[in-house]
């Protein structure tokens, strides 16, 4: 952070600035107390990536044959398709004569585009679930922008929807708990009367409200194909979790004294969840949550005293004097000067049980903290659970955490409880990635290297198992508190922001949406890998990892880059090797899913290519692995979240419609989802087909 008066600066008047991404400037101070404005907060000195290339390079017809650890066993990850020529791409309608097959892709892609709406292709509708704002909780008040309070807003649909899931809800048909978070709060649209000189305790206490998550019943609506809430069974289910709902901290950090407070000294009770990015939905019917950019909302970090507590704040992004929103007036633990482990009780994976509306939701201290985007589960075939992590930030590292105990199937109660402690012990890893080319093929372009492909091996290095430190000089709790230390300390592989990473049941294999990096490649910064190839990365690579015999507990793994994203037309671009003229260009991965085909589902926050975000589908197997088809466009100014792909219905949530530089509530740039001269409002949309056929038939 920097100081008050350098964040005053930047924050009033909120003027259009040459932001090196497609993102809005208000977007970056509010979302993440503009972290890409500073520097990296990861400072060691990790080995290049191109100067270990330098040592394999020499077994190289060892690592070609296999016999390096991650490729033993395994064997490559064999694809179909060869690297293509960059001819200009083509439009939507010669993409649309491409793409009938049974992938379950069959749209015509949407053309990129600047409009203040959401565009489908030819055949779908869509329409509105749920706004920042409507009802959650049966008694709440309907929402009135000029007369916000907190009492409303903690049983009204909470602002900035990232991460949405679905979990069934028992013996109803067609009837789903949709939880979502809510990532920020972005108080200059939220209010008319907000300026860091006017900041109230009103304000704070609306915006405390408005983060956290909401659980909402929904039921698909046969007669017209909607998706909508169910008014009539509010009271069973719904949920609105805050700033100032009481969570558990579980696992074998809990009671740390890192994690002890003035008015918590257990260090085992937390109020409250915030900046709720990613997510996703456990086999036992739970929501798993990330905590991302915790460090903005902490004011004062330097000035706390001790040295050593500062260089750890330091190492998560906190420094500095007063945060933008100013809540360490109202609340003391948001100060560090007085409260400095308060900090540490954020930046974790929460769980909570949306089938249980009265149980107290968990942090997760095994899975470590970090800024977490989200966590993303599978059953390994010997019955353990496997979480998938990533850390966005740049130059930042990927996780695994793998469950001591085996899943049990089934929905009994005993068994649910015990799928409930699962994450509560086992070992947490930090991800080694290794190239198979010389470093002198790997320029910072794009260009590929000789074998046609960035590809590689790598190895989970071990953390810490329950009491045990793998970590030399680092106790187990001081690897779960201070992960990143940790990670750096055993060397694990810089990355360009790793955002969503997630496994897929179909073929096992794991993906990840590594957003951007512009850092890379400046003075004094880590130059191109083969695993992140581009000097400046602006516009995010997708990454594909094949873990030794497909078995999720292995510790070793191949890989492969699904995706160097950007404008086909540019020749640092790379689609799986498929023909670059029949694909959407795409900017900046954030989130991914998968269908009932097991295609990957893509949305993107930031396009650096001057279009809107969107939501986009790729086959990763078979003859078309890497046509990129664009489902959907946001309106200007948002971001596209979620997404949840279901064969009827889509579902994506639409963050920060008209967060727009020079925008504000005294002055809206866009008036989505309801038109005419309305505020802007984050909500959660559905699509689906007009003719009621599956979508992905």
């Amino acid at each position: 952070m920097s100081s008050p008066t350098d964040r005053g600066r930047r924050l009033l008047p909120l003027l259009p600035t040459n932001h090196p991404l497609g993102r809005q400037a208000v977007t970056c101070e509010f979302r993440c107390g503009n972290a890409c404005a500073h520097d990296a907060p990861n400072t060691s000195r990790n080995a290049y990536f191109g100067d270990v290339v330098k040592e394999v390079v020499s077994r190289r017809g060892m690592l070609k044959a296999g016999a390096v650890v991650a490729a033993a066993g395994a064997g490559a990850l064999a694809f179909s398709g060869s690297a293509a020529a960059a001819p200009a791409h083509a439009d939507a309608e010669a993409l649309g004569r491409g793409g009938h097959g049974k992938d379950g892709l069959n749209f015509e892609p949407v053309a990129p585009n600047t409009l203040d709406q959401i565009s489908v292709p030819k055949g779908f509708r869509q329409d509105v679930v749920i706004r920042w704002g409507d009802a959650v909780l049966p008694d709440a008040p309907k929402f009135d922008f000029d007369n916000q309070t907190p009492e409303a807003q903690a049983k009204q649909f909470g602002f900035n929807n990232d991460f949405c899931g679905l979990v069934p809800v028992p013996g109803a048909w067609d009837s789903w708990l949709m939880v979502s978070n809510h990532e920020y709060t972005s108080e200059t649209f939220m209010f008319k009367d907000w300026a860091p000189d006017k900041i109230t305790e009103k304000h704070a206490k609306i915006a405390w409200a408005a983060h956290g998550m909401s659980v909402v019943m929904v039921d698909r609506d046969h007669r017209t194909g909607k998706l909508v809430v169910c008014k009539d069974d509010m009271k069973k289910y719904n949920r609105r979790i805050t700033l100032t709902t009481p969570f558990e901290m579980r696992g074998p950090a809990a009671g740390s004294k890192y994690l002890k407070t003035s008015v918590d000294p257990t260090g085992r009770k937390v109020l409250g969840t915030q900046n709720n990015c990613a997510g996703g939905v456990t086999p036992w019917g739970t929501i798993l949550s990330g905590e991302e950019n915790f460090n903005q909302y902490f004011a004062n970090g330097g000035q706390v005293a001790d040295p050593d507590t500062k260089a750890k704040l330091a190492r998560y992004g906190i420094s500095g004097g007063a945060s933008t929103r100013q809540w360490e007036r109202f609340d003391k633990r948001f100060d560090l000067a007085q409260e400095p482990n308060e900090a540490n009780r954020f930046g974790w994976i929460v769980e909570i049980d949306p089938l249980d509306p009265k149980s107290t939701p968990v942090k997760h201290t095994a899975l470590g903290r970090f800024k977490h985007e989200g966590a993303n589960v599978i059953v390994a075939e010997d019955g353990r659970v496997v979480a998938y992590m990533g850390d966005d930030e740049r130059f930042d590292y990927m996780y695994k955490f793998v469950t001591d105990e085996r899943y049990m199937k089934g929905n009994s109660k005993r068994a649910r409880e015990h799928n409930k402690q699962l994450l509560d012990k086992g070992t947490l890893y930090v991800a080694k990635f290794t190239g198979d080319s010389p470093a002198a093929e790997i320029d910072g372009t794009g260009k590929l290297p000789a074998d046609g492909e960035f590809d590689g091996s790598g190895e989970w290095i071990a953390l810490a198992h329950n009491d045990r430190s793998f970590v030399p000089g680092f106790t187990a709790e001081e690897v779960y508190i201070f992960t990143r230390l940790a990670a750096d300390k055993v060397g694990a592989t810089k990355m360009d922001r790793p955002e969503d990473v997630e496994p897929s049941t179909h073929n096992r294999r794991i993906y990840a949406a590594l957003t951007n990096n512009t850092d890379r490649g400046k003075v004094g910064k880590e130059g191109p890998t083969e695993v992140n190839p581009r000097n400046g990365n602006k516009h995010g690579h997708v990454l594909e990892i094949e873990e030794r015999r497909s078995d999720n507990t292995a510790l070793t793994f191949s890989w492969k880059l699904l995706l160097v994203c950007g404008d086909p037309k540019d020749p640092g671009t790379y689609f799986g090797g498929y023909d670059k003229s029949q694909v959407s260009p795409i900017s900046c991965p954030d989130n991914v899913a998968f269908d009932t085909h097991g295609n990957l589902w893509i949305s993107t926050d930031g396009n650096a290519l001057g279009s809107n975000d969107g939501l986009f589908a790729v086959p990763v197997s078979g003859r078309r692995r890497g046509q990129v088809k664009q489902f959907l466009t946001v309106p200007k100014g948002a971001e596209t979240c979620g997404p949840v792909i279901t064969e009827d219905f889509v579902l994506v949530s639409v963050q920060h419609p008209g967060e727009v530089d020079g925008a504000s509530a005294n002055n809206p740039l866009s008036h989505w989802p309801d038109g005419g001269t309305s505020q802007p409002r984050p909500s959660v949309a559905v699509v689906w087909r007009e003719d009621r056929r599956k979508i992905c038939d």
